[in-house]
């Protein structure tokens, strides 16, 4: 079988899992309690859109615009990213029509060999292209007559916090940036949580990769890697059951037209490695004088990487730590996720 990251995660799980339930412990009662992933406003209308990116690849999202807007006046717009692995109808839709509710118009996309989107082969990792999505939402939302092309903002949710900020260090259109349950996918690759993975098992996976292009090339069937595990049980870390009370549980699970329920959210092994090469924060603090958010869970075994941007990124910038909150909790759990602190934020930055 072959490893990922997540592998190494699991050996760590005890130490880095900041999430209340110990190895081998049910999942908590109240897990699912407000999570509300495939919610449906009554208040927005939505319409399915498409455009080109730079690498004349489609990219297809979600348009929420609301039913009171006036399409004869310039509106600003939030662009949303899924987690990653995930697609649009998985945590980005929601925030979607939350935002929207409130004045924007906003757009949930699928990353480039994500759901609807185009990309071959299917969930292939390349976050230059990953970022330039974002990009390439700006092209089409500021051609659009009724946004203001000097109003537009991101979102990004899990590892697309980690795209956004690529995104926004080399697009000076976006205007500003928050990001939920980040993930910096490089380190995450590179180092797993903690700095728990060693240079010789990174290694190890390297050459392990390696090896597999050889198989790929000469037509061997496409390894798959990472993801979300398809079973749990009383061995299974706290990180595995927290996924998978999300992606693999009617509270979010949702397979793409063209995939099956065995290959969501897992990335090709051999594009898995692209991460290593992926250093998001390195130069973070060009976005100033643009704001950025970082909203996490006070629980969330992700939080290092939140901390760890705004650490570096210059003002003005926040930090804002949600009591109670794990990793997954905030792609679904409206009664924990902050959109007042999501609305206040760009209506106060896209003025």
């Amino acid at each position: 079988m072959s490893r990922s990251f997540l592998s190494f995660f699991k050996k760590t799980a005890v130490s880095v899992a900041l999430i209340s339930m110990g190895a081998g412990s049910s999942l908590r009662a109240d897990t699912v309690s407000g999570a509300d992933n495939f919610y449906k406003s009554s208040r927005v209308n939505q319409e399915k859109v498409t455009f080109q990116n730079q690498y004349r690849m489609k990219v297809t999202g979600n348009l929420f615009i609301p039913k009171n807007m006036k399409r004869n006046t310039k509106n600003p717009a939030i662009i949303i990213g899924h987690p990653m692995g995930a697609v649009k109808e998985q945590s980005s839709n929601l925030y979607a029509q939350k935002l929207a509710e409130q004045g924007f118009v906003t757009l949930a996309i699928d990353l480039s060999f994500w759901g609807e989107s185009e990309g071959e082969p299917r969930n292939a990792v390349s976050p230059d292209i990953y970022s330039e999505d974002f990009s390439a939402a700006v092209d089409y939302l500021g051609t659009r007559s009724f946004i203001d092309k000097n109003k537009i903002g991101v979102l990004g949710i899990c590892g697309s916090g980690s795209f956004a900020i690529s995104a926004a260090k080399i697009d000076s259109r976006i205007k500003a940036v928050a990001t939920v349950s980040m993930y910096d996918m490089g380190t995450a690759s590179r180092s797993a949580l903690n700095n728990s993975m060693s240079l010789e098992q990174r290694k190890n996976l390297i050459a392990e990769v390696s090896e597999q292009r050889y198989v790929e090339f000469n037509g061997g069937s496409t390894e798959y890697t990472g993801g979300t595990v398809h079973k749990i049980d009383e061995n299974s870390s706290p990180i595995e059951k927290e996924f998978y009370e999300f992606y693999r549980t009617p509270r979010g699970e949702y397979t793409p037209d063209g995939s099956s329920p065995e290959l969501t959210t897992h990335p090709t092994l051999t594009s898995i490695v692209k991460f290593m090469n992926f250093y998001p924060f390195n130069d973070i603090e060009t976005i100033s004088p643009r704001p950025m958010l970082f909203i996490t869970g006070d629980q969330a075994h992700s939080k290092e990487f939140s901390e760890d941007a705004y650490r570096r990124a210059a003002e003005p910038k926040e930090l804002y730590i949600v009591p109670g909150a794990g990793h997954v909790d905030l792609y679904d759990r409206v009664n924990l996720i902050p959109f007042d602190k999501l609305t206040n934020f760009f209506k106060t930055n896209l003025k």
